[in-house]
């Protein structure tokens, strides 16, 4: 089992990978093998959708169900080249402001010229891990993440910082993918499959419990949606006797979108 650290650094190797490249591939990976733009919702018809800023690698649109309003402020964990900060802008408006959060200085040099290029004066990006937010405590109204918070190793501090962070009364809006029944060996020790969002993802009654016991109240699922790993990307990592097996397990992929507030 790879360390917390070797974990991260094999995401970030693999998001500075896409910066570079600016080659959209859905979350986290861009090896021949996995094309998880699959898991990614359409963003082109949302209002301050920014084609630049859209890296491929959501898995949701946590800004549907946010309920941003006018003069919060809002913010983006793993917020890559600016696409969830854009599209939540209008909802925030003149009055607020969205903070993006992403520990990939690659990906931050795209969202900065994002910024730039609009002409985003409420907007701000900031280096930095969401197991340790550069951010002051009871600072935000909402905050949103999308496919982001599955990559982090260390799952109950993330939602610890988050719930440092939020006020009191305000709320997170996450999309992110759990799973249901036992994953093969084979796909957890995958370095690809771990920053594509699948090996690192937990139960979905684990997610949903490690929310609740960090003291979030009214937690609640708004939206799933199930993720179907094709056969040519299995192959990569099991014979036809273990995807038979896969299959007949009806092991379910999910991309879940999930509000909680602190009370």
């Amino acid at each position: 089992m790879k360390s917390e650290k070797e974990l991260k650094d094999t995401v970030k190797n693999k998001y500075t990978e896409i910066a570079v490249a600016s080659k959209s591939c859905g979350c986290g990976c861009s090896s021949k093998v996995i094309d998880y733009s699959m898991m990614q919702d359409d963003y082109t018809e949302l209002k301050g959708y920014e084609k630049d800023a859209d890296m491929g690698l959501g898995c949701g649109v946590p800004t549907e169900y946010a309920g941003i309003k006018k003069g919060d402020i809002v913010v983006d964990l793993g917020c890559g080249a600016g696409n969830d900060v854009f599209v939540a802008l209008p909802y925030a408006g003149k009055e607020g402001k969205v903070i993006g959060i992403d520990f990939t200085e690659e990906m931050l040099v795209k969202a900065n010229k994002n910024k730039e290029k609009l002409g985003s004066e409420n907007v701000e990006f900031k280096f930095g891990e969401i197991e340790n937010l550069p951010l002051e405590e009871n600072s935000a109204d909402v905050i949103i993440s999308n496919c982001v918070l599955n990559l982090v190793p260390n799952k109950e501090k993330a939602f610890s910082e988050i719930y440092r962070t939020l006020k009191i009364g305000a709320h997170f809006c996450v999309s992110d993918i759990v799973v249901k029944g036992d994953l093969p060996s084979k796909l957890k020790q995958s370095a690809e499959m771990y920053a594509g969002c699948v090996a690192g993802a937990i139960q979905q009654d684990d997610y949903l419990n490690l929310i609740e016991q960090t003291g979030f109240k009214e937690v609640e699922v708004k939206r799933t949606k199930v993720i179907e790993l094709p056969d040519n990307i299995l192959k990569e990592y099991l014979n036809e006797t273990e995807i038979k097996t896969f299959r007949e397990n009806k092991i379910g992929i999910f991309s879940i979108t999930v509000v909680g507030y602190k009370r």
